[in-house]
């Protein structure tokens, strides 16, 4: 079986829940304390082995390649100015050996449709998707590399997965599984957004995959669904009848960075964290804690 060498990732969307922010600037480059949420995931994606990352843009997304493009300009005044730290964070967004591909999603026709713009670059290989929305935090290995981890043994698509309230089901993929070990699932069923009496668990897809390339044709067959678009869960639950997927439980903490509260708990934690922020900003929400 061929290694996961390619990454997808869906960024084409207009961000409308974080409105006016999101009017002329992607939501993927909202930035969590001094790091956009693109780059959180494409370093994820690197430390998983990735080397070609496949970013599906649209309008308004010209700051994503510029991001991760070269910025002669600056580059030249911290030079001058003999900020060398900041210039070393300039130029090592990305190692160089990774390979960025820019392909326009002309019409926003949903995540399906987004991973199926990927299929010429792709090819006939196993890839991973993930959504810059789901910030994981882990404490060793990244979601993405616990993920290859299993691919390297099963051999098959893997849905990365958490248990969420009850109450939220409608707002994800549910799946009907049966359990293989404590975090690995054997999926039998996904269903796209059901309502809390019809969804068959509190299992939830959350924004990392590893799809075989099954995938695409499956894809050119699926018609419009919830929300009158392609969705990739329709997709995944024509490969559940021809192919294994697993569920994967992984280690870590994801933030939904696509809700307002979500990006602020994700702010909030990962500036605790922050080597130059953490004291400072944890003494200023205590004393505000206090009041």
């Amino acid at each position: 079986m061929k290694a996961i060498r390619k990454a997808v990732f869906p960024v084409a969307g207009l961000g409308t829940r974080f409105l006016p922010a999101t009017k002329a600037n992607p939501k993927e480059m909202l930035p969590i304390v001094d790091k956009p949420l693109i780059q959180f995931a494409a370093e994820e994606a690197v430390a998983a082995g990735i080397d070609v990352l496949i970013f599906i843009i649209g309008r308004n997304k010209s700051s994503i390649p510029d991001h991760f493009d070269k910025a002669y300009e600056l580059e030249a005044e911290l030079e001058a100015s003999g900020k060398q730290e900041m210039l070393n964070i300039v130029r090592n967004i990305l190692p160089s050996r990774i390979d960025c591909v820019y392909i326009r999603q002309a019409e926003a026709l949903g995540l399906g449709h987004a991973v199926l713009c990927a299929q010429s670059v792709v090819g006939d290989e196993p890839f991973a998707v993930l959504l810059a929305d789901d910030l994981i935090s882990t404490n060793e290995r990244s979601c993405l590399n616990q993920m290859v981890d299993i691919y390297s043994q099963h051999h098959c698509s893997i849905l990365g997965i958490e248990q969420v309230a009850r109450e939220t089901v409608s707002r994800y993929g549910i799946i009907d599984s049966a359990q293989i070990s404590d975090s690995l699932s054997k999926v039998n069923a996904i269903v796209e957004k059901p309502a809390i009496d019809k969804a068959p668990s509190n299992l939830a897809v959350v924004g990392r995959y590893i799809l075989t390339p099954r995938i695409f044709k499956l894809l050119e067959m699926t018609e419009r669904g919830a929300g009158n678009e392609i969705q990739l869960t329709d997709a995944i639950a024509k490969l559940l009848n021809e192919e294994t997927v697993l569920g994967y439980e992984f280690d870590g903490k994801r933030f939904d960075c696509g809700s307002k509260s979500g990006y602020l708990q994700a702010t909030v934690e990962f500036a605790l964290q922050h080597p130059e922020l953490k004291q400072e900003f944890e003494s200023y929400l205590y004393d505000l804690v206090k009041k």
